[in-house]
């Protein structure tokens, strides 16, 4: 499969290339600027792109047969991530590729019959996070209203961090996913897993999903 990965020499990005090229897959990266060039690993194909240009992600998506988005907005600026989404979608939609975004959990409703989400919870999320869960929602939200674009969103347990890859977790779709003590966590490396099976088997179009141990 011909693949492309927008925001690969991020913490998730970089993971999903190292997972898709360990399956075979031909893999381009579109970065920033040439800088990010030194970043990447042998055997892809590294691409300029302004993430805020839908005609230049147009152009770089072409003869792609598929796009993952693990885009992210820096610390005190998380609300540019909708615009950023907003420029994937559009693109996708332009070239008719199918893009999976990787979102946040932000959306996801908690277990147990709880009436809260993740956000709305008020006593679940540190307060540092909290503009980081907004911006997710924002972002879900704009990509739940699209209709043009084929997407994927795809949400993180509560808890995303370096790890190991293990190849085995669950996925779920609308509430959080929690293990036997209560912990909602996945580490980078298995998210990355769970992009690549998405990107090969399409078994949500137009939905979300999300993953945990």
């Amino acid at each position: 499969m011909k693949l492309i990965v927008f925001g690969a020499t991020g913490d998730v990005g970089s993971r999903v290339v190292t997972e898709a090229l360990a399956r075979g897959h031909d893999v381009t990266a579109a970065v920033r600027n040439e800088a990010a060039f030194a970043k990447l690993p042998e055997g892809i194909r590294p691409v300029i792109a302004d993430a805020t240009d839908p005609a230049a992600l147009a152009t770089a998506m072409v003869s792609q047969e598929m796009a993952i988005s693990a885009l992210r907005s820096p610390p005190g600026r998380e609300g540019e991530i909708v615009a950023l989404t907003r420029s994937i979608l559009n693109a996708a939609s332009r070239t008719g590729l199918r893009v999976i975004i990787v979102g946040g959990a932000a959306r996801l409703h908690l277990p147990n019959g709880s009436p809260h989400t993740v956000l709305s919870d008020p006593d679940f999320l540190p307060e540092n996070i909290v503009p980081i869960a907004r911006a997710s929602m924002a972002q879900w939200e704009l990509c739940a209203t699209e209709t043009s674009a084929n997407w994927t969103y795809a949400s993180p347990s509560a808890l995303l961090q370096p790890g190991q890859r293990l190849g085995a977790f669950r996925t779920g779709t609308d509430t959080l996913l929690v293990d036997e003590a209560g912990k909602s966590e996945i580490s980078m490396e298995d998210f990355a897993v769970a992009l690549v099976d998405e990107a090969q088997s399409a078994k949500f179009p137009r939905a979300a999903f999300t993953v945990g141990y």
